[in-house]
Order: structure tokens, then sequence, then C-alpha cells
């Protein structure tokens, strides 16, 4: 039987760019064949996907670093590099990535939510390929002598956590009896015994009633307290985040201590709206277990006033005998149905090319200037730092050009507004400069290019707009 594993965190790496090459055309005849460079392959993506064909994320239990093919060199005669294979790693639906401090390991913001089959993000960009010498001919530079360097990709850590997608939930204390429910209600075969925490994994069961068809998810046995994660409230609450209905179950008898029903089931609830506001306000039924010992009308007919009291359905059921079962089980399904068809009306059919692409590209594209201490200052933004790494810092055309991209995207005009004065340090990645303030641009045909070829654009955030002068 395999594992159930429902959080991982895994190290993910995107294939390093290919660099462009610097390469001239030379044949009899053509004494004066120009540039011919190609460029450098991009690497390739690691990419998480959603699929229906797991129910769990115990491929990332024991192997945690993931690394995707890098982008081959450019050569000459124009011919570029191959890119590199992307790395497609396949999670359950339902599963959320997030983005870890490479330090502490702690969340810092949720990168996607895979809740549809074949939904897929980008958790690892390849680094781009470096161009050759072909893209900066201008009409005042004939022979660029020099290329750029392929892109190294970033190495980071994500979290994935999976949450189960089911229609309903039971929940309830330890030992009430909802793995024999689900067992009777489906053809799921839970470990089934009279002691506490039985159930250590979550279940999935389809139950076919009438013309309903639905899926129950049984999940461990919530204690006071499991909001604050005391037993195992955490690794479990999640899996209720996603269900449309809750069956809550309460033993009737009491258990071996005795327990009040009406008291079991304040508590519970408690717990679910601590855990999350949203999930006291979820549809709930109340299901009393065990009605079938004798004496229990007294409770049963308490809970009942309880449960219809907070404006929830109730059913008293036995998974022994199976009484009330039939009733219990086409009442979900019609709550289901009408929950489903009311999300239906409520959200558009969820597209598959989900915008965290987008999201991503707009993050690369910003930038922001920070004074880390008088006179010296540090731009960050991706784009802005790749520029630099991709730059041949041995050849003098190279770092000419990496100023005028500064210029057209804006960095020298955001160091000034940001206090930056003529002689102070400007620092990008592991590089420092020397300001020497904003300049105009002269060159009208290289403007031209510049704007052909600038991946980033003007940056806006924070209110940055400018160029930095690198020498």
């Amino acid at each position: 039987m395999a594992q159930f594993t429902d959080l991982s965190r895994i190290n993910v790496k995107g294939g390093d760019g290919g660099a462009g090459c610097m390469s001239f055309r030379r044949e009899a005849h053509v004494p004066k064949g120009g540039p011919d460079g190609g460029d450098g392959g991009r690497g390739g993506d690691v990419i998480v996907e959603a699929t229906s064909q797991l129910s769990s994320l115990i491929d990332y239990r024991y192997k945690h670093h993931f690394r995707a093919e890098r982008g081959t060199h450019g050569r000459g005669s124009r011919k570029d590099g191959r890119d590199g294979e992307d790395l497609v790693l396949k999670v359950p639906v339902g599963t959320v990535v997030r983005e870890l401090d490479p330090d502490t390991q702690e969340v810092l913001y949720d990168i996607a939510d895979l809740t549809h089959d074949g939904e897929r993000v980008v958790v690892a960009p390849g680094g781009v390929g470096g161009l050759g010498n072909t893209h900066f001919v201008t009409s005042v530079r004939r022979a660029p002598a020099f290329a750029q360097l392929g892109e190294p990709a970033q190495e980071h850590w994500i979290e994935l956590e999976m949450k189960l997608m089911a229609d309903a939930a039971l929940v309830g204390l330890p030992s009430v009896g909802k793995s024999s429910l689900i067992a009777r209600m489906s053809a799921a075969r839970p470990k089934i015994a009279d002691y506490p925490f039985t159930t250590l994994v979550p279940n999935l069961g389809v139950v076919r009633a009438g013309e309903y068809s639905y899926v129950v998810a049984d999940v461990p046995g919530l204690i006071e307290g499991a909001s604050e994660g005391k037993g195992l409230g955490h690794q479990f609450l999640r899996h209720i985040e996603r269900t449309a209905l809750i069956m809550h179950v309460v033993d009737i008898t009491g258990g071996f201590e005795g327990r009040d029903p009406v008291e079991d089931y304040r508590v519970i609830n408690d717990e679910l709206a601590r855990y999350a506001r949203e999930l006291a306000e979820r549809p709930q039924i109340v299901v009393a277990n065990k009605c079938d010992v004798s004496g229990m009308e007294e409770r049963v007919a308490a809970l009942k006033e309880a449960a219809v009291a907070d404006g929830h359905r109730f059913f008293a059921v036995s998974a022994v005998t199976g009484a009330g079962l039939n009733t219990l089980m086409l009442a979900c399904g019609e709550m289901v149905a009408e929950l489903r068809r009311e999300l239906a009306s409520q959200a558009p059919a969820a597209a598959l090319d989900a915008p965290w692409e987008r999201r991503r590209r707009a993050r690369e594209k910003r930038f922001q200037v920070v004074c880390e201490e008088p006179g010296a200052f540090r731009v960050i933004g991706t784009q802005v730092e790749r520029l630099v790494v991709q730059t041949d810092w041995e050849n003098e055309e190279a770092v000419i050009y990496l100023q005028r991209r500064f210029a057209r995207m804006g960095v020298d005009d955001a160091l000034e507004k940001a206090g930056c004065l003529p002689g102070d340090e400007v620092r990008i990645v592991g590089r420092a400069f020397t300001f020497e303030g904003a300049e105009e641009l002269a060159d009208e045909a290289e403007d031209a290019m510049l704007e052909g070829t600038d991946e980033a654009g003007p940056a806006t955030e924070d209110g940055v707009e400018g160029a930095a002068d690198a020498r």
C-alpha cells in the first residue's frame, strides 16, 4: 500500500541559459561578411502540473532536488543553441504551491493553487539564452565584437501542500464512527477499530445514492485544540477547506467517557471556526451515530434541538445496522448537487491557462532602488540583475551596451529620485558601479534597436524609472 504524503518541501532549479556566440562570416570572395553569431539556447523550466491520476505527494517524500536541462551555446553561421528540456513534476489536483524563504524555510507567498486536471505553473524558470553578436548591429556599430552570456537559473525551495478535493467531509471527535460510516456508504475500506486515532490518513470514498454520485472524505478525528495544532489538527483540517459540505458525526452514546453529545458537537464547531471562519459558515449536516443503542432517545432529541437551532439538518443513523443511512446519503447527494450548481453559477469556468505565468513575468519586469548606506545604493530586480550576469565584463563594447540598456529601462532616473548623486556607488548583484548621473540617449538608430530587444520595457515599482551608468 502506497504511503500517504500531503506536505513536501523540494528544491528546484531551472536549466542555465546557453551563451550567445561572437562570430563573423568568413568565406572566399566575401571580405566583409558581417557578424553571424547564433543565440544561446534557453534553459528548461521546472513545471508543476496537477493530475487526477495521483492521490498523494509520495514521489517527493525521499527525493527533494530537481533540475531542468540547460541550454546549449550558440555557434557561428547563425546556428542557435538548443533549448533545454522542461522538467514536469506531477502533483495531485488540489495542490497548493508556495515559495519558501531559503534561510528560514518559512512560507513567503503562494505561487499557485492547482485545482484542475492539467493546470500547471512554472516554479523555476530556465535561464535566458545569451544573444549572439548579430543582434547588436546598428548604424554606428557595424561589427559588434561581443555577445551575451547565458543567464544562470535561480535555485530555490518550494512547498507542496495537497488538500483533498472532496464534495463532503466526515468530521468529528476520534472514535465516533466516521470510518464505519464511509465504509457503509461507499466502497472505501478504511481501518476500523474501537480505539482513538485508528484513522491516521484521510480516506476517500465515492457514494452513489439514487441519481446522485459524490465523493466523501473521512478525515481523522479532531480533538479540542486542533485549530492550534494539538493532536494532528493542522495536518487534517487542511483537507476540510475545499469540501462543499461538512458531515459532522457525533457519537450519541458519548463513548467510553460518557461525554455529552451536545458538548462534543460544540467543541468541534468551535475548532472549525477557530481554524478558518468560513468553515463555521460552511453548509453542515449533523449526524447522530450509534443510534441503535437503547436508551438514547433523550440524547438524540437534545442534539437535534442544538443542530436545528444552528440551522443545520439532522439525521440519526447507525453505521452498524445501516438504519437511516439511505435517507442520509440521498439528502447529502441532493445538497452536494445544489452546492455544485451554485458554485457553477457564481464563478466562470476555470481556464487551464491560469495567470500564474503572466504574474511571474510581471514580477520580473519590476525593480526598485534601496539605499543600503550613505553613498551606496542597490538596484533589485530580476530583469536588471539578468542583464548584469549576462554581460562579459572583459569586453568594453559589452559594458557600453549594458549602459544603454539601463538607460532604456530607466534605472538612472530611479537612482536620482532615490537620492543617488554622481560619484555614489551603485550595486547590482555582485557588481559595483560609479553613478555619473542620467544621460540622454543621442543615437536614434541604437534607440530603435534597443526598443526591439529590450525584454523588460519600462519598469514601474515604487515610482522606479531611470537608468544606471555602469563603468
